[in-house]
């Protein structure tokens, strides 16, 4: 009888080639301190600059660091940095949607103009723009399924039967309403530029200007659409969660992300992986987790200035944002699909011949900005209680733009992520908050603005270069 022994685990996995090396905080200090040397920096610009603006606002303006402000902080930029969101995904592929912000617009107007005329979209857009409508969702439903993207089909024909039902409104059903339109534009989109090869920047340029024009039509030159009196549309941006709700949102919170990252760490360590030194995972987790806890104490204080009113709690658009980030995150980096998007943007030909059907990934990756894109439109809509003939308007996109790039996403594709776009999205809301605080006129904040989104695209070519360098 032959012997049969049992291969370690580690010897197994040393044989595949996977370094199973125990490392050290030194050599986990020394290892960061390499890659920013080769250009790999991340979001650390960002989270630098940020907290260098904290002081300097702090410091210039004694009502910044109010609690009052710093929950309309949250609010002012959510709508902006989850339109940034989506944009991660386009540009992660090395393209660009110049559409996202006048897509949002269409999703925003459409939301309101259901509620306004209490679900008769015929009756508000006129017999011809409704049926030019209808075919619209009709045709994303049919270009998805040549895509072989079946939440895109699945989402415009939702859409199309929430068109046609003519139920009443219901804010619920507007919400809903607006994302199936935003997906709807995104199976479009999508489609033109990876199915039918047409340069992403050229073909979403032309969407931007449809998108534009189809809002006037909607609502008007001059006109705008008012949704400030249904209270759920109107607590989306403006209201908050209870007391015991800001809690629970933190222990969710905090909680998930300690068990899973120690989880993950101990897992690895079982396994003879190499991972971070146990002493940075338990400093990071503790870190963010008192971040997270002081955060929440101070938002649960009352900080109305009105005795007769009380105002306190978390804002709702905090948990609709870590959500979108906690989705997203785990997208990009624990799902196939999200390898995908990676090794396309890294090397279009080498994913495609490794298998990866590239058209699909391509045009997903617009059906998710554009979804995201109307999500955005329910946050900031209700954030100013009406809809304009400027909603999702040149600034919103450059700013969702600029959130993603800010962030640390790279321009030129394969590099970024989710988190990126909340980092950024906050660099660019403590800006236009403070300098608003100091009264600075618009031309002031759009000059700062456009040198921050010049610096951050400086940095990312500059580490590109370093990084070839190193490399070469």
């Amino acid at each position: 009888m032959t012997n049969t022994s049992v291969v370690p685990t580690t010897t197994a996995v040393a044989d595949f080639g996977i370094d199973t090396t125990t490392q050290s905080t030194a050599d986990a200090v020394r290892e960061y301190l390499s890659r920013l040397r080769g250009g790999d920096i991340g979001s650390l610009p960002a989270l630098l600059g940020l907290v260098a603006l904290v002081i300097m606002f702090s410091a210039l303006s004694d009502v910044f660091f109010s609690l009052n402000n710093i929950a309309n902080l949250l609010a002012q930029g959510a709508g902006q940095t989850i339109i940034a969101i989506g944009i991660v995904f386009v540009l992660l592929i090395g393209e660009i949607d110049l559409s996202a912000g006048t897509a949002s617009g269409v999703a925003g107007a459409v939301l309101a103009m259901h509620y306004v005329e209490n679900g008769n979209l015929l009756a508000g857009m006129g017999s011809t723009v409704f049926i030019i409508f209808v075919a619209m969702l009709i045709l994303a439903a049919v270009l998805a399924g040549l895509l072989r993207i079946w939440p895109g089909v699945a989402v415009s024909l939702l859409g199309l039967a929430l068109t046609v039902s003519g139920l009443e409104a219901n804010p619920w059903i507007e919400m809903l309403l607006a994302v199936c339109v935003g997906t709807a534009i995104g199976c479009i989109t999508g489609f033109l530029i990876a199915k039918i090869g047409m340069p992403s920047f050229v073909v979403t340029l032309a969407l931007f200007l449809a998108w534009q024009g189809v809002i006037l039509q909607l609502i008007g030159e001059g006109g705008v659409l008012g949704i400030s009196s249904s209270t759920v549309l109107d607590r989306v941006a403006n209201g908050n969660l209870s007391t015991v709700g800001s809690w629970a949102l933190f222990v969710v919170a905090a909680g998930g992300y300690a068990a899973l990252t120690i989880g993950r760490h101990v897992l690895r360590l079982r396994r003879g992986l190499v991972t971070q030194p146990t002493p940075l995972v338990v400093v990071k987790v503790s870190v963010l987790t008192v971040l997270a806890a002081v955060a929440t104490a101070l938002l649960t204080i009352n900080r109305s200035r009105n005795d007769a009113i009380e105002i306190r709690g978390v804002p709702y658009v905090v948990p609709i944002v870590l959500a979108l980030l906690v989705i997203g995150t785990y997208v990009l980096n624990r799902t196939t699909y999200g390898r995908h998007i990676y090794a396309v943007g890294g090397n279009r030909e080498a994913a495609r011949r490794a298998g990866i059907n590239v058209t699909r990934i391509r045009a997903s990756v617009f059906v998710v900005c554009s979804s995201c894109a109307a999500i955005g439109a329910i946050v900031y809509s209700s954030k100013v209680g009406s809809v304009d003939p400027q909603a999702g308007g040149l600034n919103t996109l450059l700013f969702a733009v600029g959130a993603a790039v800010i962030g640390g996403t790279s321009l030129f594709g394969g590099k970024g992520r989710v988190a990126d776009a909340v980092i950024g999205g906050t660099v660019l809301a403590v800006v236009a908050n403070g300098l608003g605080l100091l009264e600075q006129p618009a031309a002031v904040v759009a000059i700062v603005t456009g040198l921050v989104l010049l610096l951050a695209a400086t940095v990312d070519a500059l580490t590109r270069r370093r990084a070839a360098t190193t490399e070469g």
